[in-house]
């Protein structure tokens, strides 16, 4: 099969808890763990056929449709419901059942007084609130989107954390008394940071409405004021991800607002289009970014959870969404549960995965080929082998795009044996900015490069430039002399054509019982006329933070030794094998130091092939 991949507690009334609560129907389906592989049955067909077509304007009654059309030229919402009415006051109509859970450790730090992001520690007093001082962008998305609230609730009793809670809330609320009369005004106005925001407040209402009076009000009266600033401004969405949670706030606000009918109509209608916008036929989203893909189920469990909340079904189209974003987002899940080391993504704890699938309520196996998403998956006994075959990103969808194209990830059983170094989204941590932009490079990557150069560019202002614009990929099974069988990927990508006249193409042959991975890279000239000269080749072959490395007699292999105590061997018939410092960034986005294997040598314009052999001896 080939094909080709082208870039182209109770319902809060003005704040006051009340009596007589939508707690039923709140809570979400918690099935099974989704990496227990003995499983019989996906809950869920999975749908990957679900069309385009889907994706359109919900169907709806004449009424509605008129709702939807003034409310979008600006009518207010009191004139659409209750025209003759009073208007109501600022109140939330229900409480919303949380079921994605946050981090524990992160929520107890908040108590002692700092934000714990990434292993960095910033105390909470110091944090510049109106954004005019320019914070790590990881601090930077988790103070202004509330994230940190369901770390909060995840760590204590809500009456030991609504102290915490409103001192942060006040101080945010200080230094931004109003929404801007402009977008763009820092980063607590970029729309996915408002989005994110609203929502997270209205989820975690009492953790933050159950105190002072005096500040409830002012809270609901932000709420309302922000729900207003994202019907105007949510078109000026930085990406598609911060599309999908505009949209998704404008919802929750209908749904939890008093007269919020035509508000839910108008923000339906905009979050199917921009969930069309967002993923692929294949469930993936465009940037590649498992982060991103774990962002947006989790944005849209959290809306079913309104709709819930206030007894009201969520579209189908939504639920058919969370449905297609699962399986992908399993396919670059490890032996352990973690995930792959992707597009600027970290190894993400299989806690962290498995909570949110919960969550979702999908219970289905992993997609083994997420072709329009960019990555192949073989799982062989132990084995996992991760592979991705796709240009990276086109900038308009990625945050942290990387040059990762033909790079592989493989582990054995709970332990990773080849990975990338991940990371780049964690860039203000404890991994420094500086090393953001390298961490993005193909040299981060367990795949060839030429020249020293990234296969496609990536640019000193963050974003993706030229290189690979098509990829080319087949995968087929194969009996094997011996007869056993083999899962065969042969990728190709045209990243060095223009600048040395070459294409690489590399292939993988993993044994079904996952003892041996045999691959082979690949240089061809690109074009009838080839160029002349020669030009320096590295592989890489970044290795996984518990293995221990020690090289071969003669230079041409190494030993590796797992945790596990088996022992795999690696050789090349390319040339002498060295071992160089490397790291890789863990599930919590932490550098790890680590180590790698390179092979490096000088290839003729007209070409060369390279093989190597990594084989499980114990």
């Amino acid at each position: 099969m080939t094909s080709t991949v082208s870039l182209a507690d109770d319902a809060l009334t003005d704040g006051a808890l009340a009596d007589g609560a939508l707690a039923s129907g709140t809570a979400a389906v918690r099935p099974a763990s989704p990496f227990d592989a003995a499983e019989a049955q996906p809950r869920y067909e999975t749908g990957r056929q679900l069309a385009l077509a889907d994706f359109s304007t919900p169907a709806a009654g004449a009424a509605d449709r008129f709702i939807r059309f003034a409310y979008r030229l600006g009518i207010p919402a009191t004139m659409l419901t209750s025209p003759i009415g009073r208007k109501p006051r600022t109140r939330l109509l229900a409480t919303v059942n949380n079921t994605v859970p946050g981090n524990g450790a992160a929520g107890t730090a908040l108590r002692a007084g700092h934000f714990l992001i990434h292993g960095a520690r910033t105390p909470i007093a110091q944090v510049d609130y109106a954004g005019a001082a320019r914070v790590t962008p990881p601090l930077e998305r988790v103070v202004h989107s509330f994230a940190w609230l369901s770390d909060l609730e995840a760590c204590a009793p809500r009456e030991q954390c609504t102290a915490v809670a409103e001192r942060i809330l006040t101080a945010w609320l200080q230094a931004n008394p109003a929404p801007p009369a402009k977008p763009g005004k820092g980063p607590a106005w970029a729309v996915g940071n408002t989005g994110m925001r609203l929502m997270n407040w209205m989820v975690h209402a009492p953790l933050i409405l159950s105190g002072d009076k005096a500040l409830r009000n002012r809270t609901l009266a932000h709420i309302a004021a922000t729900a207003r600033w994202l019907d105007r401004r949510v078109h000026n969405a930085e990406d598609g991800l911060a599309a999908v949670a505009g949209w998704c706030a404008i919802i929750a606000a209908g749904l939890l607002l008093p007269d919020g009918r035509p508000r839910r109509l108008y923000g339906e209608a905009g979050l199917i289009k921009a969930l069309g916008d967002l993923m692929g036929d294949d469930g993936g989203v465009l940037s590649r970014s498992p982060l991103a893909q774990m962002e947006a189920i989790a944005l849209l469990v959290r809306l079913r959870n309104c709709y819930h909340a206030t007894r009201k079904d969520p579209p189908p189209t939504v639920e058919r969404v969370v449905e297609m974003l699962v399986p992908p987002l399993l396919a670059l899940t490890h032996g352990d549960g973690s995930l792959g080391s992707w597009q600027g993504g970290w190894a993400v704890s299989a806690e962290d995965v498995e909570g949110l699938v919960q969550a979702s309520g999908v219970r289905t196996r992993p997609l083994r080929d997420v072709r329009q998403w960019g990555y192949q998956r073989v799982s062989a006994h132990k084995a996992i082998l991760q592979f991705d075959t796709a240009p990276p990103p086109l900038p308009g969808h990625a945050r942290h795009g990387c040059a990762s194209t033909l790079a592989f990830e493989l582990s054995q059983g709970k332990h990773r044996l080849i990975v990338n170094c991940g990371g780049a989204a964690s860039g203000g941590g404890l991994v420094p900015v500086r090393l953001e932009q390298a961490l993005r490079a193909t040299a981060a990557h367990s795949t060839l490069t030429l020249d020293d150069a990234n296969s496609t560019a990536i640019l000193i202002n963050g974003a993706i430039g030229s290189g690979v614009s098509e990829v080319d990929v087949d995968r087929k099974s194969l009996v094997q002399e011996n007869g056993g069988n083999a899962t065969r990927l042969e990728a190709s990508h045209n990243g060095y054509a223009a600048r040395h006249g070459l294409t690489h193409r590399r292939i993988l042959i993993l044994r079904d019982d996952g003892s041996e991975l045999r691959g082979e890279d690949v240089l061809l000239p690109a074009g009838r006329k080839g160029k002349r000269g020669k030009v320096g080749f590295s592989i890489r072959f970044h290795l996984g933070p518990e293995v221990e490395v020690a090289p071969t007699a003669d230079g041409q292999g190494a030993a590796l030794t797992l945790p596990d105590g088996s022992y795999w061997q690696f050789r090349s018939t390319a040339g002498d094998v060295a071992i160089e410092d490397s790291l890789w960034v863990d599930g919590m986005g932490r550098p790890q130091a680590t180590q790698q294997l390179v092979i490096q040598g000088m290839v003729s314009r007209g070409g060369g092939n390279f093989g190597w052999l990594l084989k499980k001896m114990r």
